[in-house]
């Protein structure tokens, strides 16, 4: 198979629909591409994976029996294309290129162009379609939680791309294209070449979706602060404490994350201490005035920016990461100065990881309290009964959305 964007995209497609990888373990077929085709491949993929219900369901009366996995997706691609707009031409031939040098496939090369002829008659195949249903693992226990009508409105959320958001350094004034947020956050239109915009050399800003970036000022640090950020990677939420005036420590797992965080940490000018230590058995020199826990999670809630996690992910790690979650709680409550705080969050939408785990997390500490914050812009509503904040992809909608989180600000 020739390697272009789309040849790119269909390997991406096998290796998460085949092989169970998310996209991220994936990116070994784009080796040999150009950065435009790159970018180009991985839009692709996510494309089809936000639309792989509404694409076979178009496709199904097209087809006696689906054909080999490799075949179907680029089936799949050609038909979440031509769906969106694309011109017939490009993309009937070069699927059929694709399956004509496909020495394992050649012989359904007219199949495809047969097919995909016929979906391109079509008018607005995916109009009358509902958007693509979080899988049941997934949707069931969500609908427990916020009810049939929230969910599908985040299902139709997760069908769009996600917009890039912006936090701006204190006092940052430049032009920028797009919009500010209620709480802060600078949301850009699509499009934008993120390196080309004003005060990107001089790392007047950073990327950091709108909702994550509400844990830091849950926390409310005073310059000069000693802050812990745990599991700090990528590092947003480091910049922004950084930013805030904090002596911040930015612990994590992984060495190849934090390098991530260093270079941000060099283009934005600002300071952080960088160790990379499993925090289950890391221990530091002296307690912190507050610390922000940034939990290992399913990620429910950041589907919209990884739409592979419902095709990957079954719930089983749940077994594994809410004893995780709990055991970092405990351990960073222990870290913390007598009337610190501590903020602990997750970017999932299930309650195990949120609701669950501060009401655990209460009865196993007397004295535990929750300290109630509303920063700008948060909707009251947002705001759980115990005083959590709970995010989720619907609110904003017309803005584009957000990650889904839970947060809540501790002290003891």
């Amino acid at each position: 198979m020739a390697m272009t964007a789309r040849a790119a995209a269909v390997r991406m497609l096998d290796a998460v629909l085949d092989e169970g990888l998310l996209l991220s373990q994936a990116e070994g077929g784009l080796v040999g591409l150009a950065p435009g085709d790159r970018a180009r491949a991985q839009r692709l993929a996510m494309q089809v994976l936000r639309h792989l219900e509404q694409a076979d369901r178009v496709l199904k009366p097209f087809l006696r029996k689906p054909p080999v996995l490799t075949v179907l997706n680029i089936l799949r691609l050609g038909t979440v294309e031509l769906a969106l707009g694309e011109a017939a031409h490009g993309v009937v031939n070069e699927a059929v290129s694709l399956v004509r040098n496909d020495r394992h496939n050649g012989a359904l090369s007219g199949l495809v162009n047969a097919v995909l002829r016929k979906v391109a008659a079509l008018e607005a195949p995916f109009a009358k379609l509902p958007p693509q249903r979080l899988p049941y693992w997934l949707r069931k226990p969500l609908v427990d939680a916020w009810g049939r009508e929230a969910v599908s409105a985040m299902e139709a959320v997760q069908a769009r791309p996600a917009p890039v958001d912006l936090t701006l350094k204190p006092g940052w004034t430049g032009d920028l294209p797009g919009a500010a947020l209620p709480t802060g956050s600078w949301r850009l239109p699509a499009g934008v070449q993120i390196s080309a915009l004003p005060g990107y050399d001089d790392g007047a800003w950073w990327v950091q979706d709108a909702a994550a970036a509400l844990a830091v000022p849950l926390l409310q640090v005073q310059p000069g602060a000693r802050v812990l950020d745990l599991c700090a990677a990528p590092g947003g939420k480091t910049l922004q404490l950084a930013a805030a005036g904090a002596q911040v420590t930015a612990l994590d797992i992984s060495g190849p994350r934090l390098a991530r965080l260093a270079e941000n940490l060099a283009r934005t000018g600002l300071q952080a201490e960088v160790i990379a230590a499993d925090a289950l058995h890391w221990q530091p020199e002296a307690p912190f005035d507050a610390i922000l826990l940034d939990a290992p999670c399913s990620a429910t809630g950041t589907i919209r920016r990884h739409p592979d996690l419902p095709f990957v992910k079954d719930g089983s790690e749940l077994a594994d990461l809410l004893p995780l979650q709990a055991a970092l709680l405990d351990r960073a409550l222990g870290w913390l100065k007598p009337g610190g705080r501590l903020v602990y969050c997750t970017c999932s939408l299930l309650p195990e990881e949120g609701e669950a785990q501060l009401e655990a997390a209460l009865a196993r500490h007397p004295g535990l309290a929750v300290q109630r914050v509303q920063p700008e812009g948060v909707a009251p509503e947002w705001i759980t009964p115990a005083g959590a904040l709970r995010l989720r992809p619907d609110y904003w909608a017309a803005q584009g959305g957000m990650d889904g989180f839970f947060m809540v600000c501790l002290t003891r």
